[in-house]
């Protein structure tokens, strides 16, 4: 294929003035927004999160959040919309604050700033702030403000949530507190009210029970023997007409009778009745009463035995009686114990539900003072700023140069994009154009091979406005455009608010 670049050189300069239309409108264009577009500097400010300085093992930590999560969290407080409205009139952030409303300033805020966060497993967690302002100054400052702002609130949350925590723990010290009072109160109502029947007691009554027992028996043997001698006494009486020692001229028989109820007396205490010796010992005695009876003279007169007989039966029974009373002491002592007994297996079950109830009580009261401890000193640590932390590394300094926008390649890339789109539209012309221009066009089209072609002949008119028509369109292209486009960048909006709103409706962030 034999292309005829003559042909194509002499179409493209028949419609140069496509080109140069095309090519000044763009470029023309491309040079105004690239000196009218306002210049943008960044400031840009490094921040770190610092583990504690004091190990964990020492010293636990009240603020548990992760580190990013605590980035995130402050990033969301730093951007509401007091936040934002406070510095943007503190700082004067735009030029024509003024004239913005609140939500304008709201959103310039936020597009304007950029907030990275960069975390990983084994690795620092840095938090990148930047902003753009028209100033380099304005830049500077906004950053610090947010640094600032970010530091007071790491710090009132870290010294905030370590005294809630301490004022968690002392009010739960405090009810624990009146709980134990409370328990140990009725501990001491319940020993008070069954102080006869406590468990610690149980062994001392069981003791006194059984001496009380034995007393039991020893004072009922003492009844039983100061009876019998009392019936030895009387019927001696009886059958002597004397008492025990009672003159001093005694028959041999007499006082051997004496002696064998006396060594009757004292067997008594140690044998049963029934005992074998008991019954010899007695029928003896039955023997010497029947001789002393026979001994006695016959008795004329009142017996001076008598006066002393009353007087040893008086005494017997003040003793019985005595022993009586004291049988009948120990008798209702020994009830009294056994209720107390049958009543403190209940008692010791009551006290151990109350005891336990006290030790779990004193328990949480224990485990709560040890962490109100650990919770103090993790307050002090977060006072003195040895805990996590967010410190700067980087602040932000002001700018010497705009970051943005690139004139040079405004300028560059605009002058090549009207160059582009001018030839475009040359050649786009030329493929929606079908007419017949040349000898092979007519040979294509109908085979017959012309003799000779004639091109088209203007008149000098139409030259000439044709030429009127190329620089009316020219001057407005290199001289209406920019002029248009400042009036709209001075008088209505600035350009780059504009190619902010039509990007952000393209979903493209600039």
């Amino acid at each position: 294929m034999n292309l005829d670049l003559s042909f194509y050189f002499a179409v493209f300069l028949r419609r140069l003035h496509y080109f140069i239309v095309i090519f000044a409108l763009v470029t023309a264009a491309s040079l105004a927004a690239a000196f009218l577009l306002p210049a943008v500097y960044s400031a840009n400010a490094v921040m770190l999160v610092e583990s504690s300085s004091i190990p964990g093992a020492l010293s636990a930590p009240t603020v548990q959040a992760q580190a990013l999560e605590k980035l995130q969290t402050i990033e969301k407080k730093l951007m509401t919309r007091a936040n934002l409205l406070s510095i943007a009139q503190k700082l004067k952030a735009f030029k024509d604050l003024q004239k913005m409303s609140p939500d304008d300033i709201v959103q310039a805020m936020r597009d304007n700033t950029s907030i990275n966060k960069n975390a990983g497993r084994g690795q620092a967690t840095i938090m990148t702030i930047g902003f753009e302002a028209e100033t380099g100054a304005v830049a500077a400052a906004v950053v610090n403000e947010y640094v600032t702002l970010i530091q007071q609130a790491d710090v009132e949350v870290r010294t905030n949530n370590a005294e809630d925590t301490v004022q968690f723990f002392e009010q739960h010290k405090v009810r624990l507190s009146g709980e134990l009072g409370a328990m140990q109160a009725k501990i001491l109502e319940f020993q008070n009210a069954n102080s006869d029947a406590l468990p610690n007691t149980l062994n001392y009554r069981l003791n006194q029970q059984q001496l009380m027992q034995n007393r039991l028996g020893v004072v009922e043997r003492d009844i039983a023997t100061l009876k019998d001698q009392k019936a030895r006494m009387i019927a001696i009486f009886e059958s002597t007409g004397q008492i025990s020692g009672a003159t001093a001229n005694q028959t041999p028989e007499a006082k051997q009778l004496d002696q064998a109820r006396q060594q009757l007396t004292t067997m008594l205490a140690t044998f049963a009745p029934q005992h074998p010796k008991v019954i010899q010992l007695e029928a003896q005695i039955v023997s010497l009463e029947k001789i002393v009876r026979a001994q006695l003279p016959a008795s004329t007169g009142s017996n001076p035995a008598t006066s002393m007989l009353d007087v040893q039966l008086a005494d017997l029974d003040t003793r019985i009686a005595l022993l009586e009373e004291e049988r009948t002491k120990i008798l209702s002592d020994l009830e009294a114990l056994k209720d107390t007994i049958e009543r403190t297996p209940a008692n010791q079950i009551a006290l151990d539900s109350l005891q336990r109830d006290y030790n779990n009580i004193q328990q949480q009261y224990n485990n709560t003072v040890a962490k109100l401890s650990q919770a103090a000193a993790a307050e002090e640590q977060e006072v003195r700023s040895k805990g996590e932390r967010i410190s700067l590394v980087e602040p932000a300094t002001e700018p010497s140069r705009p970051a943005r926008p690139n004139r040079l390649f405004i300028a560059g890339a605009g002058t090549a994009a009207g160059a582009f789109l001018g030839i475009a539209v040359i050649v786009l012309l030329e493929l929606l154009n079908r007419a017949v221009r040349r000898p092979t066009d007519l040979v294509k089209s109908f085979g017959i091979t012309p003799i000779a072609t004639i091109p088209y002949m203007r008149t000098p008119r139409e030259t000439m406005m044709r030429r009127m028509a190329f620089v009316a369109i020219l001057a407005v292209a290199v001289l209406g455009i920019p002029a248009m486009i400042y009036a709209v960048h001075v008088y209505y909006q600035p350009l780059d608010i504009i190619i902010g709103k039509v990007a952000a409706k393209f979903g493209i962030h600039l």
